[in-house]
């Protein structure tokens, strides 16, 4: 009797080892080591202990000392076990007992194989049909997350896809693309983007907390933005009629847009730039804008920032027909060019090339490649920071193709024909007005020294980091984004260049 509750207490004690390993594998959420199983299992009961692919040949994991080559006589057996007409066979080979058990209930099935040099216990054999349950569990939780993960990463893929085809004016894209499925922001007429800034892990918690079973965030959708790790990218549908004031709009709503508000007011890590409304074919302006508010946002003790715009410099400022002229002037030659490499180019002039090339998933290498055909065209280094303000202006003034081309393009006019008026000298004025005459200088060296602040510094006659300071209070008052290489920068360019044309 006494033997008897020995017997059963080990094997109690052998069961409870075995399932805190198998709560501990669970817990990581990897996939499952199942090398790590056998070892104990080799531990418990002496044997020799390998788990066999579907594919006879093939170990999956094995104890250290297992001895392969009693495989090779029960190659046939192993694959009656592995399509499902045998679940358990016991043979003897090479002088050593062996036990096979088919693992599963999907066909093929691997197969737990015990080799030892005495025929196993009672107790081996049930330990072993044990194991073999766990490490069907196991294997099956490891498929179901690996499901689990491919599904969440298609549906990454499908949301910054809608994201693309949005940028790009094309809403009839993205509703072609999620046919099916269509997300139902796609159905809305005018959307808000809301730009969140936080730490990177931040917003795989942020975006599966509200994600449905359909992939999206209800009649919302929250991408990851690929070139900055702790920007999430927040498109919400705007319900509401468009008011006078966009905090107006912003409170009355609830949902996933208070609970960005209430993320950025309990968390310091947290900032938050929201644009005005627009509709779907607009995504790229109200981009833009919450890349604005949000460099606003982040010095302020709120920490969140609504776009306050002002008139653009291509919207009703410059003379219309002329500007046309010119900016197809400039950008005739472009025409030339694959399309792909014009394309790198409209967004190059926007940001840097590294974040160029993770946007579209090209190396740095071939990103500069359709640059060097671009600037080859213009005969201009798209390096310079005042060449990328004129080609970001004809492209904003031609709806990048959208406008009719003047018939004129030999002799276009010069900018500085177009800058000349009173309106664009008022735009300039309001643009810089916010800014100290300190800032103002700092800024004015920062754009001569085609914005690298060590050669700033240098000009100014203080420190990088002075220079940085200065730029980002600059961000602050103005209201625009200087320092991720965006259109604020071209903003500024544009009105310094105006400022000193007029004596401003």
């Amino acid at each position: 009797m006494e033997s008897t509750r020995t017997q059963v207490e080990r094997q109690s004690e052998q069961l409870d080892r075995l399932m805190c390993e198998v709560r501990r594998q669970l817990a990581r959420g990897t996939a499952p080591d199942v090398r790590r199983i056998l070892d104990w299992l080799r531990r418990q009961t002496h044997a020799h202990v390998a788990l066999v692919a579907h594919d006879v040949h093939v170990v999956e994991a094995a104890t250290p000392d297992f001895p392969r080559a009693v495989l090779r006589p029960l190659a046939e057996l192993l694959a009656r076990l592995s399509d499902g007409r045998l679940a358990t066979a016991v043979t003897h080979t090479g002088g050593l007992h062996v036990r096979c058990e088919a693992l599963g209930f999907q066909r093929p099935h691997p197969v737990l194989v015990a080799a030892g040099r005495q025929e196993p216990s009672p107790e081996t054999v049930a330990l072993l049909a044990h194991t073999g349950s766990v490490l069907t569990l196991l294997r099956q939780a490891g498929e179901s997350d690996r499901i689990r993960r491919n599904y969440q990463a298609k549906a990454r893929q499908l949301r910054f896809a809608v994201l693309q085809a949005l940028l790009t004016g094309q809403p009839t894209l993205a509703r072609r693309m999620t046919v099916g499925a269509v997300p139902p922001l796609l159905e809305a007429g005018r959307l808000r983007l809301y730009l969140l800034h936080c730490p990177p892990g931040e917003r795989d918690r942020i975006a599966l907390a509200h994600q449905d079973p359909s992939g999206y965030h209800g009649a919302d959708l929250l991408v990851h933005c690929p070139v900055f790790h702790e920007h999430l990218i927040c498109l919400l549908a705007e319900e509401s009629e468009e008011s006078e004031e966009a905090e107006i709009a912003v409170e009355a709503q609830g949902g996933l847009a208070a609970t960005l508000r209430r993320l950025v007011h309990s968390d310091p890590r947290f900032a938050l730039g929201i644009s005005g409304a627009h509709p779907l074919e607009s995504t790229a302006g109200a981009y833009g804008q919450a890349t604005h508010a949000l460099a606003a946002a982040r010095p302020t003790p709120e920490r969140m920032a609504f776009y306050h715009g002002r008139t653009p410099l291509e919207g009703i400022l410059l003379p219309r027909e002329s500007a046309l002229v010119w900016a197809h002037g400039l950008l005739h030659p472009l025409r030339s060019i694959p399309a792909t490499s014009a394309e790198v180019t409209r967004l190059a002039v926007n940001l840097s090339r590294s974040a160029v090339a993770r946007l579209l998933g090209l190396s740095r290498n071939t990103v500069s490649a359709h640059l060097r055909k671009a600037e080859q065209a213009l005969d201009e280094d798209l390096l310079d920071v005042q060449v990328r303000a004129d080609v970001h202006l004809a492209l904003a003034l031609t709806g990048c193709g959208a406008a009719p081309v003047p018939q004129t393009v030999d002799l276009p006019p010069h900018l500085d024909d177009l800058l000349g008026n009173e309106r664009a000298a008022a735009w300039a004025r309001t643009v810089l007005r916010p800014l100290d005459d300190r800032h103002r200088r700092t800024l004015q060296a920062w754009i001569e020294a085609n914005t690298d602040a060590q050669r700033a510094a240098r000009r100014a006659g203080v420190s990088r980091n002075t220079v940085r300071a200065h730029l980002r209070a600059a961000e602050g008052v103005l209201g625009l984004d200087l320092l991720t290489g965006g259109t604020g920068v071209h903003d500024v360019v544009h009105a310094l260049r105006i400022a000193d044309m007029h004596g401003i």
